[in-house]
């Protein structure tokens, strides 16, 4: 009987102690500064694929999309004014961010890394 209470409690010890490990990693993962550029690199994954879906760009794959080239030009994805409008939508809707100002969505809009960027630094 003694053996079942001390298995227990040493379970419940060791349960404990994985926790506050765990606790003190995210801790330590969410201060780093390093974090936020993960985070800002997962977004970026993340809006490749509401792109694609968003503006039915078909014959595109996340992997064709530089995160760094201009979305506006023919040298990036190429997308249009009509396109803009569906990505100021897309903020709002996704992500509870709304643009008013023109030059504002200029430097937003201006690649997929400033636009994750501004989502993490807004939302």
């Amino acid at each position: 009987m003694w053996k079942k209470h001390h298995c227990i409690l040493r379970d419940e010890n060791l349960l404990k102690s994985r926790k506050s490990k765990r606790i003190s990693r995210n801790i330590y993962t969410n201060s780093h500064p390093n974090r936020f550029v993960s985070m800002v690199e997962e977004l970026i994954e993340k809006l490749k694929i509401q792109i694609i879906e968003t503006l039915n760009l078909e014959d595109l794959e996340p992997a064709d999309i530089n995160a760094e080239d201009p979305l506006f030009s023919d040298d990036g994805i190429g997308l249009d004014s009509i396109d803009a409008l569906e990505l100021i939508v897309l903020l709002n809707k996704e992500y509870n961010i709304q643009i008013a100002d023109p030059e504002e969505g200029k430097n937003v809009f201006h690649s997929l890394k400033k636009m994750a960027e501004y989502i993490q630094a807004n939302s």
